[in-house]
């Protein structure tokens, strides 16, 4: 059997999602076998990340600076903004490459179930972006369950008032899938064929 040290480690990384304990112990000795190769540069990418972690205070994505990548990113269109529930959404829409606009996180969806309430969720935030003006298209890219459709149901209201154009990611996406579970062609799809929220 492994010293407590491997057992530990071992325990750590069965606990990240999609890693069981055996996917953890073959990891594990992976790392071991390939100390130089593999968890040498692995230790150092973490330290650094763990260093320099931060949420960005514009949009709510998490990077190592402050504002992220994309809110400084000249390059992306700031009319256009793209609403998600949480960072691995973000990441799934950037990864199709594209959506070219800014993005604002809400940190979770609304869910009386589990008592999340608006105020627990940055669309305070959102509002003010939305205020200062700028934004001409606000896509709500909620995931395909109750509560995301809730959620986005819920910010269109808010927004009813103001004169950005609303839409949301084309229907078609599975009922109760979320976003960051899809292939880039669906993603792309859904991006394309999105609609104004009636």
């Amino acid at each position: 059997m492994a010293s407590p040290e491997i057992d530990r480690l071992t325990q750590a990384l069965a606990r990240l999602p999609g890693l069981g304990p055996r996917s953890a112990r073959r990891a594990v000795l992976y790392l071991l076998k390939k100390r130089e190769g593999a968890m040498v540069p692995l230790l150092e990418a973490l330290a650094l990340v763990n260093e320099n972690l931060s949420t960005c205070g514009v949009c709510g994505n998490v990077d190592t600076t402050d504002p992220c990548g994309i809110c400084r990113d000249v390059r992306r269109d700031s009319r256009m903004l793209c609403v998600v529930e949480d960072v691995p959404d973000l990441w799934a829409l950037e990864r199709s490459r594209l959506f070219p606009g800014k993005f604002h996180v809400l940190g979770g969806r609304l869910s009386a179930l589990e008592g999340v309430r608006p105020e627990d969720l940055n669309i305070a935030p959102l509002l003010a972006r939305i205020s200062e003006g700028g934004i001409d298209e606000v896509v709500l890219a909620m995931n395909a369950t109750l509560e995301g459709q809730t959620t986005a149901h819920y910010i269109a209201e808010k927004l009813e008032t103001s004169p950005v154009r609303i839409t949301q990611l084309a229907h078609g996406l599975p009922v109760g899938g979320e976003l960051d579970y899809l292939d880039d062609g669906t993603l792309a799809q859904a991006l394309r064929a999105r609609r104004p929220v009636a």
